[in-house]
Parts: C-alpha cells; sequence; structure tokens
C-alpha cells in the first residue's frame, strides 16, 4: 500500500482528525488534588505526644500519642488536633463529625456575616447647605444602624482645592454633627479631590 497523499484538501484534513484523536487518546489525565482535612483527627496525627483536654474540658496534661488514642477510643470519642502549631500540640476529645458540622456552620455565618458588611459612600462638599448636610447625615446614621461602614468624604471642585483646610474642617463638623455612637474605622485621608474618613457603629 502506497503512503497517503497529502496534496489534497480531503487527505490533509483526514490527516489532522487522526492526528487530534491520537492526542486526546493519549494526553496524560490530569491528577485530582487531595484536599487535606483541616484538623486532624486520630492516626492522622504526626505528633509522638500531645497535649489532651478531655471531653468536660478538664487537662489531662501532656501524654503519648498512643495512649491519647486509647483513652479517646475508650471514652467513644475521636482525637481531633485542634491547636497544632504549638508544642507539643493540643488535641480533644470530641465527635469529629459534630465538631466538622459545627466549623462548617460557624464559617458559612462568618462569610454571610462579611458579605452584609459593606462600605456605604456619602459626600459633602464646601457648599453643601443645612437641608443637605441635614439629610446626609440621616443616612450616614441610617448606614450605621445596619452595620454598615461608612465612607465620608469632602469633594473639592476647581477653586476650593486651594483652601483644603477648609475641607478638612468641614469633614471634622460634619462627623459631630452623626447622632449616634461609632468609631473610626480609617483616620481622615488626603487625596487631590479632598479628604475622606472612614467610620463604623460601636
Amino acid at each position: 500500500m502506497g503512503a497517503i497523499p497529502i496534496n489534497s484538501t480531503r487527505n490533509i484534513r483526514v490527516i489532522t482528525s487522526i492526528l487530534n484523536f491520537m492526542r486526546r487518546r493519549f494526553r496524560r489525565p490530569r491528577k485530582e488534588k487531595v484536599i487535606e482535612p483541616r484538623f486532624r483527627a486520630n492516626e492522622r496525627i504526626l505528633a509522638p505526644s500531645v497535649s489532651v483536654i478531655d471531653e468536660a474540658g478538664k487537662s489531662l496534661g501532656e501524654i503519648t500519642l498512643q495512649n491519647a488514642l486509647d483513652i479517646a477510643r475508650e471514652r467513644g470519642y475521636d482525637l481531633v488536633e485542634v491547636a497544632p502549631n504549638v508544642q507539643p500540640p493540643v488535641c480533644k476529645l470530641l465527635d469529629y463529625g459534630k465538631f466538622q458540622y459545627q466549623q462548617s456552620k460557624q464559617e458559612q455565618q462568618a462569610k454571610a456575616k462579611q458579605r452584609k458588611i459593606a462600605i456605604k459612600g456619602v459626600r459633602i462638599g464646601l457648599r453643601t447647605d443645612d437641608h443637605d448636610m441635614t439629610f446626609k447625615k440621616q443616612q450616614v446614621e441610617k448606614f450605621l444602624n445596619k452595620g454598615h461602614k461608612v465612607k465620608i468624604e469632602v469633594f473639592l471642585r476647581g477653586r476650593e482645592k486651594a483652601y483644603r483646610d477648609r475641607g478638612r474642617e468641614a469633614l471634622g463638623q460634619f462627623i459631630q454633627l452623626i447622632g449616634i455612637p461609632y468609631k473610626i474605622e480609617e483616620e481622615i485621608k488626603g487625596s487631590p479631590s479632598g479628604f475622606s474618613i472612614i467610620i463604623t457603629a460601636q
């Protein structure tokens, strides 16, 4: 059988198709990432000796890993390494499945809380009148009551940039108008366009 002529468009397509098939067929399978558990338990614990806290919260002191595993089995619990970065590591007698569920629930609640907290912006100027100042003050208080952080900005326009001291003073005066307890998250910062501060509810 002679060689396949490659001078025709059809033959070139056939050869390309065969080569692509061979690449797909002999491609090395990807290695799946092994996700290590966040907390080691039982035989996964590596330290030769550990500091043990029992199911009632009582310290049993530093004992060998094998003795700690024996105590956990006798009492019907898992030995869970809760503080791996100290010497010796601290382990507790726990129901490992229940412990993992509680940890997962706490992490979800923390993430949900982080998502709810947003930085809201309120901007004032040197020419903002009293009525608008009152409205913006109420906005800030509403955001703080909802648990949001608030970034308050004094925006300087055109020739106002020559009076930066007045801009900083205006921001300080506005902050004093806020009628609910707050704390300063980020001190007053200057920028080419004015000044800003970030506050949050106490």
